[in-house]
């Protein structure tokens, strides 16, 4: 007995607008809306980085120039995901030059 041929990912996700409010996206024919108040990590991204969207898995999006994973789960309801980064870009400690 052999298994069949793997099925294909029936998960289909594309940008399909940026404003300057947000991202709208259509996954499985659903239109989602992500705000910038609640996805920073978007908000000073390039055009070319937010349309650079893969789809590892099911209800899994990634943007791999920005290195942001979510599910289409913390999408629709950002409020049942509350911990967010506080760091949108690194940041280097600025030299301290006192002398002590």
């Amino acid at each position: 007995m052999s298994s069949g041929q793997p099925g294909r990912n029936i998960l289909a996700a594309e940008v399909t607008n940026i404003t300057r409010h947000g991202i709208w996206l259509l996954v499985d024919e659903r239109e989602l809306f992500m705000p910038f108040d609640e996805f920073p990590w978007f908000k000073n991204a390039s055009v070319n980085a937010i349309l650079k969207l893969e789809i590892p898995g099911p209800n899994h999006l990634y943007w791999p120039i920005l290195d942001v994973d979510l599910t289409v789960d913390s999408i629709e309801d950002p409020s049942a995901y509350p911990l967010k980064s506080r760091s949108l870009t690194p940041q280097c400690a600025a030299p301290d030059n006192r002398e002590g």
